[in-house]
């Protein structure tokens, strides 16, 4: 079993405890995002998770953690969101320069390979035009050569509920022949600080430029990590064009604190304020506890390692 954490949320930044309680205990209970009343109970434990994706805009507070988490037998890498954005789209998040500071550190600590850069999503505006982005990224790639292997990015998708909030900000719907100035400026950039550059989940072409389709869950990138290969699967619940391999994701939607005017994950503002409120590190739940009528079904998960591969790996 691959371990998403998490698409939904930002564990790492706001929820690192309870994440380590969960791995400490070995198990979680997961509601389902389309009927609350319902959970998953997931066993986590070592023998099963092949490795933890980690997905965050600050990881500063699970750092010290790492060691922990990897001296109970648990191998991971980190999705490390970075964008360019001011306080007017990302409210609540560590200047900029800290985080390239969060960063560089954190690839100090693990290596280039298990820290992925993502500058996701590309937004336009007036102000944040196309030129606006070549030179951002042509410093955060700067700044960051050596610390990455990788950069993924994507550019915004405009979900109904995001609309407004998203036209408050003046933003400009992205145009095909945007998407190529973008991916020709990112790509040079990318080959001149050596870094990998992939989108997400884009139907756009932009293999002229060099740039690859992502897979932000990589089956090839965790072989490698945790030296055998795996019984891969698409996962048919992520939308199209993604092509991330099959895993299992803990987090819960409306529980982020950092604010981001593009954040998919939030639903409501309310909501996501009492969720933080009736969060308890020590619950097996993200937030609140399981109603007395909800229905808790065990998910089954095993590990996806092919042990003739790993034995084979280990004579070479």
């Amino acid at each position: 079993m691959i371990l998403s954490v998490s698409r939904r949320t930002d564990i790492p930044a706001f929820y690192s405890d309870w994440l380590l309680n969960r791995l400490k205990e070995g198990y979680v209970l997961v509601p389902n995002p389309r009927n609350p009343s319902r959970y998953s109970r997931i066993e986590i434990n070592p023998q099963i998770v092949d490795c933890i994706v980690f997905w965050t805009k600050n990881p500063k507070d699970i750092i010290l953690k790492l060691d922990t988490i990897s001296a109970m037998g648990y191998d991971f890498y980190i999705q490390f969101t970075l964008t360019p954005y001011r306080r007017e789209v990302e409210a609540f998040l560590p200047d900029k320069k800290e985080l390239i500071a969060t960063f560089q550190k954190l690839s100090a600590i693990l290596g280039p390979k298990r820290v992925i850069w993502r500058y996701d999503p590309v937004i336009l505006t007036n102000q944040m035009d196309v030129a606006y982005h070549l030179e951002c990224f042509e410093r955060m790639a700067g700044l960051l050569q050596g610390c990455t292997d990788r950069c993924v990015f994507s550019f915004l998708d405009f979900y109904a509920r995001l609309r407004n909030s998203l036209w408050e900000l003046g933003v400009i719907p992205i145009q095909e022949d945007d998407m190529f100035r973008i991916g020709e400026g990112f790509s040079q950039s990318a080959q001149k600080y050596g870094i990998q550059l992939s989108t997400c989940c884009e139907s756009v072409d932009l293999s002229r430029f060099g740039i690859t389709h992502a897979s932000c869950i990589d089956g090839k990138l965790i072989e490698e990590l945790i030296g055998c290969k795996l019984h891969k699967r698409k996962d048919t619940g992520q939308r199209t064009g993604c092509g991330c391999m099959e895993s299992v994701d803990i987090g819960s939607y409306d529980s982020c604190a950092h604010g981001c005017k593009y954040c998919y994950g939030i639903f409501s503002q309310e909501r996501a304020q009492k969720n933080r409120e009736n969060h308890n590190p020590e619950a097996p739940v993200l937030f609140g506890s399981p109603p007395e009528d909800g229905m808790i079904t065990e998910r089954p998960v095993k590990s996806l390692k092919d042990g003739q591969f790993d034995f084979f790996h280990l004579l070479s």
